[in-house]
C-alpha cells in the first residue's frame, strides 16, 4: 500500500498538492460494498497526506461509508478537511474529468470497458494510470497517451483489451 502511493507520488513530480487524483474503486473485492480493510483506504490516507483532492468512484460503497472509513483510518491526516478533499462521483467519467491520475484500487469489471479515449480526452495532461489490480491493458493505454504503471503485471502482456473488452491470456506472468 505504501509502496504504491510513494510511486503514485514519485510519477507524478513529487507531488500531489491540490492535483486531483480519480480513485476507481474503494471495496475491498469487486461485487461486493464491503470496505473493511480495504486498501482503498490506507491509498486515499496517503494521498490526503499529499494534499491531493480525490475523486472517488465505486459502483457499491456508499458516500457515508467512505467518508467514515476515511475519518476512521488513523493514517488520515487530522488537519484534512474530507468534506473539501474528497469528492464521491456517480460514475467514472466524472470522477476521471480534470483528473491528472487514475487509481484502480478495485477489480471492477465495469473498469475494464470503460471508454478511456474518452476518458484521456477529459484528463490533464500529462494522463497517468496506476493499476493497482490488473485490470487494463497497459499498451494500448499507452498508445492513447496515458502514463501507465501496472502493480505484478507486463504491459506487453495484457489481460484485457481496454478498447475491445476481449479477456487475452493471463498466464505469462506480467508486471510494469
Amino acid at each position: 500500500k505504501k509502496r504504491f502511493a510513494k510511486s503514485v507520488v514519485r510519477s507524478l513530480f513529487d507531488t500531489l498538492a491540490g492535483k486531483r487524483i480519480a480513485i476507481l474503486g474503494f471495496a475491498f473485492k469487486k461485487d461486493t460494498g464491503d470496505t473493511r480493510e480495504s486498501a482503498a483506504i490506507y491509498v486515499c490516507a496517503d494521498m490526503l497526506r499529499e494534499r491531493a483532492q480525490l475523486a472517488v468512484y465505486d459502483p457499491k460503497v456508499q458516500k457515508d461509508q467512505i467518508f467514515r472509513d476515511l475519518e476512521e483510518c488513523h493514517d488520515t491526516p487530522d488537519d484534512v478537511d474530507l468534506e473539501s478533499s474528497v469528492e464521491v462521483c456517480a460514475d467514472a467519467y466524472t470522477a476521471c474529468a480534470g483528473a491528472h491520475a487514475i487509481l484502480i484500487l478495485t477489480e471492477w469489471t465495469e473498469f475494464r470497458v470503460l471508454d478511456y479515449p474518452r476518458i484521456y480526452a477529459s484528463m490533464s495532461k500529462p494522463a497517468f494510470v496506476f493499476d493497482g489490480r490488473n485490470v487494463i491493458d497497459g499498451v494500448e493505454l499507452r498508445q492513447l497517451g496515458f502514463h501507465v504503471y501496472t502493480v505484478g503485471r507486463d504491459p506487453h502482456n495484457p489481460v484485457v483489451s481496454v478498447v475491445t473488452g476481449n479477456v487475452m491470456s493471463d498466464s505469462q506472468g506480467m508486471r510494469r
